[in-house]
């Protein structure tokens, strides 16, 4: 996993562009307990290998880490990693809702 100053814009960006990855981290920075969520628990309307696409777009860009428990695994926001490197990003994606 890349260090926070390791993370590029233009990959961040990338991977936000996609409204639906977008809604992943906007309902992962609503919760301020920063806990991790199953990737199924997010409920967008793709099959199965489209979501999983979308997680490793996200996890490659750096916006969230993987956490594997046996045969699941969960995502977590790296919400410090990001505030650091792109100090309102978050917010931004926040205030303009899920």
């Amino acid at each position: 996993m890349a260090e926070a100053e390791e993370l590029e814009l233009g990959a961040v960006l990338a991977a936000l562009a996609d409204p639906l990855r977008r809604r992943v981290i906007t309902l992962l920075a609503l919760d301020r307990a920063d806990g991790d969520r199953s990737c199924s628990s997010f409920d967008l309307p793709v099959t199965k290998a489209t979501r999983t696409h979308h997680f490793r777009v996200l996890r490659q860009a750096g916006l969230v880490r993987q956490i594997d428990y046996g045969n699941r695994s969960t995502v977590a926001l790296r919400r410090a990693d990001l505030d650091a490197r792109f100090p309102g990003l978050l917010d931004l994606l926040v205030a303009e809702g899920p």
